[in-house]
């Protein structure tokens, strides 16, 4: 199972009152580990935690069938656990987890017919970027960044942002890719030496758009 490293959210999963509950079943609500998205909801029960937790695949117990059902069991569509928390009352589960296809029976990515897309990772990388600010230079590339000054910054995007320019006029789809990657990366890595947030930045998208 692929949890984290550090502070494992696993071994600190706080009591869960599975008594508080009719018959000892609590809901769970599933989101996407990595676009923040909801997935769908269950109900667990404390075998159920319990066989999750031991597997690393969640499992609920099905009301229907009145036993544990592993999601996918049939479809092969698993949830890959990576991160379990209870909420403030002890009588409800969020499951952080990976999928590995469609979440619904319908085939939709989720129970709410929502595609599972967004764009926080963005976010995310935005707050990495941001803690590598104060790091020292010998630990990570960004930290480098930072440390060689705004010229340097300035130049690394210029000089991704001509490359993604001349792959778009190629027909190589996987090298603009990952120039595109490239050239956010330092786009990021930029706002952040400005101290300029991409809240900022959508907070103008946005005008525009009304405008």
């Amino acid at each position: 199972m692929e949890f984290p490293s550090e502070n494992n959210p696993l071994a600190e999963l706080p009591f869960i009152d599975f008594d508080k509950m009719p018959g000892g079943l609590v809901p769970a609500v599933v989101q996407d580990a990595l676009t923040g998205v909801v997935l769908m909801l269950g109900y667990m029960n404390a075998e159920a935690l319990t066989k999750t937790r031991e597997t690393g695949l969640v499992t609920f117990f099905s009301r229907s069938k009145q036993r544990l059902w592993t999601k996918g069991e049939s479809s092969g569509h698993v949830l890959r656990l990576r991160e379990l928390r209870a909420d403030c009352d002890a009588d409800a589960i969020l499951v952080k987890a990976a999928p590995s296809g469609p979440v619904c029976h319908t085939g939709d990515d989720t129970c709410w017919g929502e595609r599972n897309q967004s764009a926080r990772f963005l976010n995310e990388l935005e707050q990495i970027i941001g803690q590598r600010k104060t790091a020292t230079p010998e630990s990570s590339y960004t930290a480098r960044l930072f440390s060689e000054g705004m010229a340097k910054i300035a130049q690394k995007v210029g000089e991704e942002a001509v490359e993604t320019v001349i792959e778009a006029l190629g027909d190589n789809r996987e090298r603009l890719l990952n120039e595109t990657a490239d050239l956010l990366y330092h786009l990021l890595v930029l706002l952040a030496a400005k101290n300029i947030s991409l809240e900022e930045v959508e907070m103008i998208l946005k005008a525009r758009h009304v405008k």
